[in-house]
C-alpha cells in the first residue's frame, strides 16, 4: 500500500459571496481584502494559518447571513522546483 502524495499547504484563499460588501467587512474577516466583481459578487482574498482558521471564516460567512458562492485555494509560493 502506498502513501498518499503530500502537497504543500494551501494558505491563500478566495471566498466569493453574493452581493457587493463594503470595505469595512474586511475587519470581520481577519484582514482579508474585499474586491467587487462585475457579476455582483464580492471576493474576499487572504491567508489562513490552517484549516481550523479557514473553517472559522466559513462559519463567519454563515453567521453573517452571506450567501457563499465559492471557495478557491491557492498553493503557497514555491521555489520553482518540481
Amino acid at each position: 500500500m502506498t502513501s498518499p502524495e503530500r502537497r504543500p499547504p494551501r494558505t491563500g484563499y478566495r471566498l466569493r459571496v453574493d452581493g457587493h460588501l463594503g470595505a469595512h467587512w474586511a475587519a470581520s474577516f481577519n484582514g482579508f481584502t474585499v474586491t467587487h466583481e462585475p457579476d455582483g459578487t464580492s471576493v474576499l482574498t487572504g491567508q489562513v494559518a490552517d484549516q481550523a482558521e479557514l473553517h472559522g471564516l466559513l462559519d463567519r460567512v454563515r453567521d453573517l447571513g452571506l450567501t457563499l458562492v465559492g471557495v478557491e485555494a491557492a498553493q503557497a509560493p514555491t521555489d520553482g522546483a518540481t
